[in-house]
């Protein structure tokens, strides 16, 4: 199943002040449109990103990489279209529209609306009106209205993507969102619970709330990992992800990656979800000579659907020989690619006991790890 995304991002956001559109402008340190981008990133195939003629410029600097851009126009409704016919070629199954201006979607919101989508052809986050509500003219209070079945719409959006196209090709007036889109070509939209940090950036005081939110309310988790392998007949030892020369092997149930089992290891204690043994069992026969990448991309998995982040990764290898040095820079990039953040968020170092106990004798080596989370 492919899910692809739209960022509309066209917008001008006069309202929000500033010498830039909203969406360009700094939220603790980075445009927010960066936010919202690596806010739906981890959980889509695809993103396409609706711009503004006179933005790709901003939209450079920020180094984002969107799968494709396209040109929007006057209306938010055919800046979506556009958004639509950009991503036709790449024939995602369902797509989430999410406006620029929410940067604090948070990783639930996002995967509700996704789970949504099994049983509905339209779904979209929203939170019940509990205030009450009046009407009013000239400043004054002219009645009351009735707050009983009322939301508050959120974005992301989401749609099977045949559905949402089709109703934005036969859209024949103004939409207030792409729910209304979709009611109005027939298509049932569920509504899933909303969040309230999933704020739109409207005015100044927006901006404040957003970075009090962003700076306050940081979950960062840290998980350690430790593995042990011993030696024994083979002409190579698997470390990282990097197959490395040697007079022998790694012994274990899988290939004995001592470093990759280890950082498998850190991930899944920093969400509170066990270890490599607890998910594959070295009783199970299916996991006999298992490649390790299959453990360590299971535990980014498991810390993607809770919500969180890698944000680096340290894995110090002990043992004498073989020597790490000349691997370290493939062994980085292994995991990195893996894990899915840059080379500069994983740190591969070895040292060795002083020549004590077990690795100092050379039966085998050792690895300790450390990754740190953060919730999205």
């Amino acid at each position: 199943m492919s899910i692809a995304a739209i960022i509309v991002a066209a917008g001008r956001g006069t309202r929000a002040g500033g010498d830039l559109p909203k969406q360009w402008q700094l939220l603790c340190g980075k445009p927010v449109i960066w936010h919202t981008f690596n806010a739906l990133r981890p959980h889509v195939n695809t993103i396409v990103v609706v711009l503004h003629p006179d933005d790709l410029t901003l939209w450079e600097e920020t180094g984002l990489k969107a799968d494709q851009i396209t040109i929007g126009a006057a209306t938010r409704d055919a800046s979506v279209r556009a958004g639509l016919d950009a991503l036709s070629h790449f024939a995602p199954d369902k797509v989430l529209i999410h406006d620029a201006a929410r940067p604090l979607v948070s990783a639930k919101t996002i995967n509700d609306v996704i789970q949504a989508l099994n049983k509905y052809e339209g779904a979209a986050p929203a939170i019940p009106v509990t205030d009450a509500l009046w009407t009013g003219e000239n400043a004054e209070v002219t009645g009351t209205q009735n707050r009983e079945g009322l939301f508050r719409a959120q974005t992301p959006q989401g749609f099977h993507f045949s559905a949402i196209y089709q109703a934005h090709m036969t859209l024949n007036e103004p939409a207030a969102d792409d729910v209304a889109v979709a009611r109005a070509a027939g298509v049932k939209v569920a509504i899933v619970q909303g969040d309230a940090r999933n704020l739109k950036i409207t005015t100044p005081d927006d901006f404040i709330r957003a970075t009090n939110m962003l700076g306050n309310d940081m979950d960062v988790r840290v998980g350690n990992g430790y593995d042990v392998h011993r030696f024994g007949d083979g002409d190579h030892v698997w470390l990282c992800g990097v197959k490395v020369p040697h007079g022998r092997s790694l012994q274990g149930h899988s290939d004995a990656d001592v470093g990759m089992h280890a950082v498998s290891d850190a991930i899944y204690g920093a969400i509170g979800m066990g270890d490599i043994g607890q998910h594959f069992p070295p009783s199970d026969p299916q996991w006999k000579g298992a490649e390790s990448h299959v453990f360590l991309r299971h535990a980014v998995g498991l810390a993607t659907e809770n919500g969180y982040k890698i944000s680096n990764v340290d894995c110090t290898l002990v043992c004498e020989y073989p020597k790490v040095g000349p691997h370290q820079p493939a062994m980085k990039a292994a995991l990195a690619a893996i894990i899915g953040i840059g080379v500069d968020r994983i740190s591969v170092k070895a040292t060795t006991s002083e020549r004590l106990g077990f690795t100092g004798r050379e039966e085998g080596i050792a690895a300790i790890a450390t990754a740190a989370l953060v919730k999205s």
